[in-house]
């Protein structure tokens, strides 16, 4: 019997001031005598949401979540100022010390997994594991899978969606066009192509579930419904996006590969969808091969999304058989 999710347990919200402008919304829960773990959301520009404790046994888990810089319920929503990975690792490190916890599990997926393994590179001493679901690397020939070429030719009808209100001589960098339209077009021109980008994302993330859950199932009513749902939260979210693809998520290229011999010598397990279009398991084989002993699992009839039943009975597993390995 495949394992779920557990009961919604009971948490605690705060907020923590940080150098700059930015102050971070965070929620605890479960056994503060328990094993610490951190949640890192994907994104960048998402935000944690009440499910995503549950992917821990409350009674045996100390477990944070938190929204990123500008993500979510912390604020300012949608600050791009003192945004960018290196800012990100140490709001991380700086949660940790003000919970005065001495090592904790990281937990990340999709760009989480990026910050984890930044900001596990970054602080290894305070890192007692790793559960690494769907990860993307950050590298130049990731982002270009999903926004110039190659996730393109696995969703046709959607990528003409995606591209057809850029001009021609646009198109050899897409992320560089949306960029300038998000970041300095004027009002309508930002919830315009926010709805768009959004429109491309979801199609791509979300094409492997079922029609009663997939919202982007059906290829005609894309861009209708992202646009019926594109407000100024929807722009801020893309906007950081944004920011940090045509930045290049502010690290060097191939960084989180060239210093896989940064991380602590701690248990590792790397879960993948083999359907994963987003971030694609060749990107997880490749760190897999890299972190000596680690854990990998590609899960069959499984796309992107945490959401999706395999993925959950997979990291559910993979949380309670760290209990063991951590205890």
């Amino acid at each position: 019997m495949k394992k779920t999710l557990y009961p919604a347990s009971a948490s605690t919200s705060f907020t923590l001031n940080t150098e700059s402008v930015h102050q971070l919304y965070i929620e605890t829960s479960g056994n503060p005598l328990g094993i610490p773990v951190v949640f890192l959301h994907g994104g960048p520009g998402s935000s944690c949401n009440n499910n995503h404790r549950r992917y821990f046994n409350p009674e045996h888990y100390f477990i944070t979540c938190f929204d990123q810089r500008g993500c979510g319920l912390s604020t300012p929503h949608g600050e791009l100022s003192d945004n960018t990975s290196q800012h990100l690792v140490a709001d991380i490190e700086r949660i940790r010390e003000h919970l005065n916890i001495a090592r904790w599990l990281v937990f990340g997926g999709s760009w989480g997994a990026s910050l984890g393994l930044l900001y596990a590179q970054a602080h290894p001493q305070r890192v007692s594991g790793m559960i690494l679901r769907g990860s993307f690397l950050a590298r130049e020939q990731d982002l270009f899978w999903f926004a110039q070429h190659g996730a393109s030719e696995e969703f046709p009808e959607a990528w003409q969606a995606f591209i057809q209100d850029i001009p021609q001589d646009e198109r050899h960098d897409l992320v560089a066009a949306y960029y300038q339209r998000l970041h300095h077009g004027d009002k309508d021109t930002q919830l315009k192509y926010a709805a768009i980008w959004s429109a491309w994302s979801g199609k791509v993330a979300t094409y492997n579930l079922g029609p009663r859950t997939n919202k982007h199932s059906n290829n005609n009513t894309i861009t209708n419904e992202a646009q019926r749902q594109a407000d100024p939260a929807l722009v801020r979210k893309v906007k950081i996006e944004t920011h940090y693809a045509q930045h290049r998520y502010f690290i060097a290229e191939n960084q989180i590969l060239d210093n896989l011999h940064q991380l602590p010598k701690v248990p590792v397990t790397i879960i993948h969808g083999e359907l994963d279009k987003t971030c694609l398991p060749t990107a997880s084989r490749a760190l897999a091969a890299g972190i000596t002993n680690s854990e990998f699992i590609q899960l069959a009839d499984t796309g992107h999304l945490i959401e999706e039943a395999n993925m959950i009975a997979a990291l559910v597993d993979a949380t309670d058989r760290f209990i063991k390995k951590l205890n």
